[in-house]
């Protein structure tokens, strides 16, 4: 039901260089441990519909991933942002740049984008 974004993105050499290895740090929103190591990325489903038809029920969803990179520097944030976006491309389409910030008091660096991923079911 999900667009497998883990299995994708850990398969690619330039996300393993951006984001690790010893584990890849891509994560379920909410679920990286705590004091995770610089960079990483969490991604979340943030919208998305079934296909509907008037006479079967929907084969194929799309789902509209948020996708969060976080760093120490902006340029391993933009990295992971780019390698992950890369090697995401190919099973979907970036459907909005969310923007850069740096949080006021970790002084964490991120930067967002989200994706739309159609998935059959």
């Amino acid at each position: 039901m999900y667009p497998p974004i883990f299995a994708l993105a850990s398969k690619d050499a330039a996300v393993k260089a951006a984001l690790g290895t010893n584990p890849t740090r891509l994560y379920l929103f909410g679920l990286a441990p705590e004091g995770v190591a610089y960079p990483y990325a969490v991604w979340q489903v943030v919208g998305g519909s079934p296909e509907n038809y008037l006479t079967n029920t929907p084969v194929i969803d799309n789902h509209v991933i948020q996708i969060d990179v976080y760093g120490a520097t902006a340029a391993s944030v933009r990295a992971g942002a780019l390698a992950l976006r890369n090697a995401l491309e190919r099973h979907a389409h970036v459907t909005s740049w969310r923007g850069e910030s740096r949080d006021a008091e970790t002084k964490a660096y991120r930067s967002s984008f989200d994706m739309s991923f159609w998935t059959n079911r």
